[in-house]
């Protein structure tokens, strides 16, 4: 306690400059434990999202022996529907309530009567803007559902009262509501691996660097102070526990100002969201666990950070007080590379040669700890490779100015290590995060090149028709006609299909079709599958049409000229005997009884969901059915994308923090060589070259290493995650461009740190 005690007294009478890295130690503690409270909060408030919506499935009493649900007359029934809203999804649950009393779901204080509606908060405001929403959500809104029964604030839910007549036949019988675990997750859990591992990553490894960092301000003025304090006769272990003191002190401070600042910022993003993600204050509120990860790990991290960066000034104190020559850094550190580069290139062979694993087990093990440990010898690379790189730098240079900045660099190689790592770490992160993303597209969208969207005419008018076929992103349509069919007999009455499109939307939906034409009807011939039986060359096919009150039947013969064409692999999109007409062959202003519009566009979900969207401009009710995506997934990948954008935003700002207060606080040790300098004739134009050379040689040459590795990393990711995209090079100019953008602020950031006043005193000054 005597140190401890020692260590905060000279804290408080160190003077103004101790007391000013005492508080620049404290705001970066609090940044970062700010931003490591938000990634240990979001695996929390998603929990909280899923909980709700578990507890308010609709259940029932299974029958053992028939393996279903156990019904009679007086139980209540229902039917849940989740419809595409654009791109989001809505969820109508229909409930008949029985005799039987049954407890209401959770936001509702009793079960809705036949035409009664209860909807949530966000979609009660998009039924006072689109009445004709009303069609999907019959009855009178009586209620808000209110956040015990929603999963987020923008959730699009409703609970629709209804009669037992009234409901589809696939309803079932309800008991009760809630169970263990959610149907339908907000992320699926091993997507929340994924982004777990990504966030840890993306945000905590930097944060680990940031913290260090922090603790480290000033470390040549602070080693030259605990030397003093060595040679008058403190012992080794106090002298570091006087240092520790000053850390632990900020650290813990730091934590709690962290902690406020997180608070302040969930009530107030909270009420705002970020794009695709939303939740209640109380969903990100700190949890016991958090509160003592940070208020007890960041200033448990601090204690060993001091302890371990007083280690030189307890062990030779005369050293340091003469300025002798830092030992070069240990080659030790470079350990856990070897390990870490040599899984991630065995997986990138693995790849290359066609062997990609299929043990996710081992895999989801080995992925993880090689991107621990390359990123751990990526961080201990830099100081030996920057005082390598310096050393031969310096020797072939003719410039006075590089020269210094690598003699410099030659024989301070940690102030490489705290000036780059930051924004090296990041880069090398933001490679993963990139990874992670290929991969959830290519999980999430469609694997062929093309997307289609099918919706039923049934009501729907001509002007709305062709708004439809002019959304924005859509490249292709066509009317697929169901002929005349007769349910009141018992034998099958033959039926076919017709294709209304052009030539032209052809060629915009299939990979091939051979002599297509436009004037006349053909038949469509795909021969790789099994031909319609009922489509017979001179066949007559009617097709009922109408016109208001008017009706007609429209005769359509298959014809014996055909077309060839040839769909996707797995999905042929038209069937093998559809006959193709040109949209001159249906009657002018009359509308088909049994017809889809098909809509095509790109499967890229950018452009799914944009599409999405425009659908739902265009009418909100319209039922949409899109084959080989479903729109939970959709909104599943997007709330992903705003947890990594997320991450990618925090450990931005933890890297840039870093920098800076690396960068200032290793300027301000170097003032008293700048000093020297300049008494010594240095021009001030040579000084801010050597200042900015120091600090632009290591950057980038970690940003180069972190690039390189980054890419390996990721691609052996995209490896070990199944998909068919192992190396990708969209991501590169990026990477680049964004490590060029680091160095260029560096360089410029630089500039100012040598100031133009000499004050001789700094050579004298400890």
């Amino acid at each position: 306690m005597r140190e401890l005690a020692l260590g905060l007294r000279l804290l408080t009478g160190a003077g103004r400059g101790s007391r000013v890295r005492f508080l620049l130690m404290v705001v970066g503690s609090a940044v970062g434990v700010s931003c490591l409270a938000v990634v240990l909060t979001i695996p929390g408030i998603l929990a909280a999202q899923d909980a709700r919506k578990a507890a308010r499935q609709p259940g029932c009493v299974t029958d053992p022996h028939r393996h279903a649900c156990a019904a009679s007359a007086r139980d209540s029934y229902g039917v849940v529907r989740t419809d595409p809203y654009g791109s989001e999804p809505l969820t109508r649950v229909f409930l008949a309530r029985g005799s039987k009393p049954l407890e209401p779901p959770p936001g509702l204080r009793d079960i809705p009567a036949p035409g009664e509606l209860y909807v949530s908060p966000r979609l009660s405001e998009v039924l006072r803007r689109e009445s004709r929403l009303k069609q999907l959500l019959p009855g009178a809104e009586r209620g808000i559902i209110s956040p015990r029964g929603l999963a987020h604030p923008d959730e699009l839910y409703a609970y629709i009262g209804s009669r037992k007549d009234q409901l589809a036949v696939d309803s079932e019988s309800v008991a009760f509501f809630g169970y263990e675990h959610a149907d339908s997750p907000t992320v699926e859990p091993s997507t929340l691996d994924i982004v777990r591992f990504t966030l840890a990553g993306v945000v905590l490894l930097p944060l680990a660097v940031f913290l260090s960092v922090c603790a480290r301000l000033s470390a040549a003025a602070r080693t030259r102070r605990l030397a003093a304090l060595r040679l008058l006769g403190l012992s080794i272990k106090g002298t570091q526990r006087v240092n520790a003191a000053e850390t632990v002190a900020a650290a813990f401070l730091g934590s709690v100002l962290g902690l406020g600042i997180y608070g302040i910022a969930n009530q107030l993003i909270s009420r705002v969201g970020v794009p695709g993600f939303k939740w209640y204050p109380s969903d990100g509120a700190l949890s016991l666990s958090t509160a003592l990860v940070c208020l007890v790990g960041c200033p448990a991290l601090a204690w060993f950070v001091g302890r371990a960066s007083a280690r030189k000034a307890a062990a030779d104190p005369l050293a340091v007080r003469r300025g002798a020559v830092e030992r070069a850094p240990g080659k030790w550190g470079l350990l856990p590379l070897v390990p870490g580069l040599g899984i991630v290139l065995g997986y990138c062979v693995a790849g290359a040669t066609g062997h990609a694993p299929r043990d996710t087990g081992l895999s989801s093990i080995l992925m993880p700890l090689a991107v621990l440990l390359v990123g751990a010898g990526l961080v201990m690379l830099l100081p030996v490779f920057s005082r390598s790189l310096a050393r031969r730098a310096a020797r072939s240079t003719h410039s006075i100015s590089l020269g210094l900045a690598m003699r410099r660099n030659e024989v301070e190689p940690g102030g490489a290590l705290r000036v780059a790592t930051g924004l090296v770490v990041l880069v090398f992160a933001a490679s993963l995060a990139q990874g992670v993303l290929i991969e959830l597209d290519q999980v999430s969208k469609n694997t062929l090149p093309i997307q289609q969207y099918n919706v039923p005419l049934e009501g729907v008018t001509e002007e709305k028709q062709r708004a439809l076929q002019d959304v924005k992103g859509v490249r292709a349509h066509a009317l697929v006609l169901g002929s005349r069919t007769n349910t009141d007999v018992d034998h099958v009455v033959p039926s076919i299909y017709a294709v209304v499109a052009t030539c032209d939307h052809l060629r915009g939906i299939l990979p091939r079709i051979d002599r297509c034409v436009d004037d006349r009807p053909v038949r469509l011939w795909d021969p790789t599958q099994v031909y319609e039986e009922d489509s017979k060359p001179g066949a007559s096919f009617l097709f009922d049409m109408r016109k208001g009150n008017d009706r007609r039947a429209v005769s359509v013969e298959v014809p014996r000229e055909t077309v060839r064409f040839s769909g996707y692999s797995g999905w042929p999109i038209f069937s093998s005997g559809d006959v193709l007409l040109p949209p001159s062959a249906l009657p002018e202003g009359f509308r088909p009884d049994r017809a889809t519009l098909h809509l095509y566009s790109s499967s890229a979900p950018e452009t799914v969901r944009a599409v999405l969207d425009g659908i739902g401009g265009v009418d909100p009710t319209t039922e949409v059915g899109t084959p080989g995506v479903v729109v939970t997934s959709l909104q599943q990948i997007t709330v992903v994308k705003s947890l990594l954008g997320i991450g990618m935003v925090l450990g931005l700002i933890i890297g840039v923090a870093a920098y800076l207060v690396a960068a200032t606080d290793r300027a301000v040790e170097r003032k008293p060589q700048v000093t020297a300098l300049s008494l010594l004739g240095a021009r001030p134009r040579t000084l801010r070259a050597v200042q900015v050379a120091q600090v632009v040689v290591p950057l980038a040459v970690g940003l180069a290493l972190a690039v390189v590795l980054g890419k390996l990393a990721e691609s052996s990711y995209l490896v070990t995650g199944g998909g068919a995209v192992y190396w990708d090079g969209a991501g590169i100019p990026l990477l680049l461009a964004c490590a060029l953008g680091a160095v260029a602020v560096a360089a410029l950031g630089a500039l100012p740190l040598v100031g133009r006043r000499i004050d001789p005193e700094l050579i004298r000054r400890d």
